[in-house]
């Protein structure tokens, strides 16, 4: 099953393993049992360290697979065949498994050693979603450490029945001891803040106690990681506030307009971006939500202060913001409700669990029409309802969209409500604009695809803001407040891309950093004299 290039890599890979492991395969007689049993021995194939053996146990599901350490307790399953964007969940589960030690810092691997409680963890997941294997590798990295938790990663697009009995509409899912965890990309501090919660009290006190940075970037995104390199390369005192590292790239599929780079994918970009933050010294504070601003004129110290949701204050000579967008929501009645039921707003994560049903793309942009045309692959039809009386999106993509037999294209459309049960999404009803009818759709998934909307609602009243909500700034990146300097997407900049949002992070350190000199001349003149 693997090409010659993943066997290259994979066998090179394996040479890390430093004790032994046995794959344990629970199979039946159909094709993609077949297929497990396939990569697994072709795994087995590529090092003296790994061992197969077939243990058709009914009580797991089929088919499956367990990793174990030998003579231990340690041990990880997938159920399903982990290729895809799990792959690489695959090989560092073998490689941990086997003793090679994680990246992950020690002090959060000690919090989960001495979590002295049974758990049995739970992840629905598909191979397109490129949000999933966060999660995946976090709890299966968990249960490694502490076998007292377990972990079971479960591709919900083979395990159709399963997904619809606990009605699984999005990816990831994660279930605790049967009970629903949560949904959506998390992290490893994520999952452990969560099952710690004493420990969030003590990272609020750790944070409130720091001393004031030079700079203090708030967003973790594209802008956030630029700005953050430009003020640690100054030699200057930097912190980043971000409540998730990466923002909106780590759910961009692909990435095929960044200079010098062909192609890439969100997540290997972040990881890329958070690589090269890591290698300065840059204080990154995750998991941290800013919900006020203090400019310095309010200040005695004056110093501008960021207010979290934790309660912690953060103080700094000078504030980037760079909080990002969000996707924008429908507002219409059942939107909220079915959430993750029905309504989702990422076609690659959540499709494949939408196979062979109906389903509708709300927007007629590029994202929208993408969307249709992912979806026509997998689902029995797709409904593109777009607001305005054309498409929008390039001409190239509307051709490839209306030449599929399966899609439906609705213009002057306007939703109006998302239907459900009370359990699920059933539907949607739609105004056309031209007649002002009043039509329903019968469905089982809505995505949202109609743009973003900017991560300012904390700052409003205190910085100047545009009718759209995003932050208005200069071009040197000044807000209307003085030492508060923003870039990206949350920004009045013209077009939201990924490598606009780097250089004007870029920009809005360097102008901060000038800020800092020119406020601290007289200091300085002084105390040359």
């Amino acid at each position: 099953m693997l090409d010659a290039n993943l066997t290259a890599q994979l066998n090179t890979y394996l040479t890390n393993i430093k004790h032994p492991i046995q794959l344990v395969a629970s199979l039946d007689d159909s094709p993609k049992s077949a297929e497990l049993l396939e990569l697994l021995q072709e795994i087995a194939a590529l090092s003296d360290m790994i061992t197969l053996e077939r243990r058709d146990d009914g009580d797991v599901r089929t088919p499956s697979f367990a990793i174990n350490r030998l003579g231990t307790d340690v041990s990880v399953r997938f159920a399903g065949i982990p290729l895809g964007h799990e792959f690489t969940s695959l090989v560092l589960a073998l490689l941990q498994v086997g003793g090679h030690p994680s990246k992950v810092a020690q002090d959060l691997l000690e919090r989960v050693r001495g979590m002295d409680v049974d758990h049995h963890f739970e992840t629905y997941f598909s191979l397109t979603c490129q949000n999933c294997p966060d999660v995946v590798q976090a709890l299966n990295l968990m249960s490694i450490v502490n076998p007292r938790i377990s972990h079971v990663a479960i591709d919900g697009a083979l395990f159709q029945a399963e997904v619809e009995a606990r009605q699984v509409m999005a990816v990831p899912t994660v279930y605790l001891d049967g009970e629903l965890f949560d949904s959506g990309r998390m992290t490893f501090e994520q999952i452990v803040a969560k099952l710690d919660t004493g420990s969030a009290e003590l990272e609020t006190a750790k944070i409130d106690a720091k001393d004031a940075f030079d700079m203090l970037v708030v967003g973790g995104g594209p802008a956030g990681a630029a700005a953050a390199v430009y003020a640690a390369r100054k030699g200057i005192r930097t912190g980043v506030l971000a409540e998730r590292f990466g923002g909106q790239v780590l759910d961009t599929m692909g990435i095929e307009n960044f200079i010098s780079v062909s192609h890439t994918e969100g997540p290997k970009l972040v990881a890329a971006l958070e690589q090269h933050v890591k290698e300065y010294d840059v204080d990154v504070m995750d998991l941290q939500q800013a919900t006020a601003l203090r400019p310095a004129s309010d200040a005695t110290d004056g110093l501008i202060e960021i207010v979290l949701a934790s309660g912690a204050t953060v103080r700094s000579k000078t504030v980037v913001i760079s909080t990002g967008a969000r996707w924008r929501q429908m507002n219409v009645p059942g939107e909220n409700e079915y959430r993750n039921k029905g309504v989702t707003y990422c076609p690659h994560c959540d499709g494949p669990l939408f196979k062979g049903k109906r389903v509708a793309v709300i927007g007629g942009g590029n994202s929208g029409v993408e969307a249709a045309i992912d979806l026509a692959g997998v689902v029995a039809n797709v409904t593109l309802i777009e607001f305005d009386s054309a498409l929008r999106a390039d001409d190239v993509l509307q051709r490839k969209l209306r030449s599929l037999p399966n899609v439906d294209v609705i213009v002057s459309g306007l939703t109006t409500e998302a239907v459900g049960d009370g359990t699920k999404l059933t539907g949607l009803v739609y105004q056309d604009r031209a007649s002002g009818d009043s039509r329903r759709l019968d469905l089982d998934g809505i995505f949202v695809q109609i743009g973003l909307l900017p991560n300012t609602d904390w700052l409003r009243d205190v910085v100047d803001l545009s009718p759209r909500g995003e932050v208005l700034i200069d071009d040197r990146g000044q807000t209307s407040v003085p030492g508060v300097f923003a870039a990206g997407d949350c920004t009045t900049v013209p077009f939201k891309q990924i490598i606009i949002a780097m250089g004007a992070g870029s920009t809005a350190a360097l102008s901060a950093f000038d800020h800092l000199i020119r406020s601290s001349a007289p200091e300085l003149a002084g105390a040359t004299a």
